[in-house]
């Protein structure tokens, strides 16, 4: 039995499970029970993260990509917030250096403005301000606003970089949508037409 095809290349179900088993493993009691809804979505999980990790691998071919001079992790997913922008499938495959360097290739002419930069000051001017110890010697914002040009290059790596991860998940999400058919019971976990999404309105 298949879950996927991604470009018309077979995803059989043996690959999820052979996935499903080494993440029980190594997080023994962590998971949902097996079988359960919440066990079912984290097969749909998986394999979201088994055909994104194929397109990222056939993009990345495709386009002479390679892991040599990928960025790490942390440079591209800093904190819990930018792997919040990006998404859970995304921020997971990207743990690949070669995803990662093919993230840089299709985010490269990814940029903004001295406009978008003055107005992000503007609406957030102690965004950037620097901290300092209290009395008691924990750091505490700073309650001045730092001039625009104190801050640009700090402002400007930060809109950008959050322009980068929404653009590649844009990006990633389209090339899903034209290489990937997902198999019955392997819908995107948050899929509303799945009877085991539990995110009701």
């Amino acid at each position: 039995m298949n879950v996927a095809t991604v470009d018309g290349i077979d995803v059989p179900v043996e690959e999820v499970d052979a996935r499903e088993a080494r993440l029980r493993s190594a997080h023994q009691g962590a998971l949902p029970a097996a079988g359960t809804s919440e066990g079912r979505q984290l097969r749909r999980w998986l394999t979201q993260l088994i055909v994104t990790e194929r397109v990222v691998a056939a993009e990345a071919t495709a386009r002479g990509v390679t892991a040599r001079d990928a960025p790490s992790e942390a440079e591209l997913l800093p904190d819990t917030t930018a792997r919040l922008e990006i998404g859970s499938i995304a921020a997971a495959a990207l743990a690949d250096p070669c995803a990662r360097a093919l993230f840089v290739r299709v985010t490269a002419a990814v940029d903004v403005s001295d406009d978008d930069v003055t107005d992000y000051h503007t609406r957030n001017p102690l965004r950037f301000a620097p901290t300092g110890p209290d009395r008691d010697g924990w750091r505490t914002p700073g309650a001045v606003a730092p001039p625009l040009d104190d801050v640009r290059g700090a402002v400007t790596d930060h809109l950008r970089a959050a322009a980068r991860r929404r653009a590649f998940r844009v990006w990633l999400d389209e090339r899903r949508a034209q290489l990937v058919s997902l198999a019955p019971g392997y819908e995107h976990p948050g899929d509303p037409r799945q009877p085991d999404n539990t995110h009701r309105h």
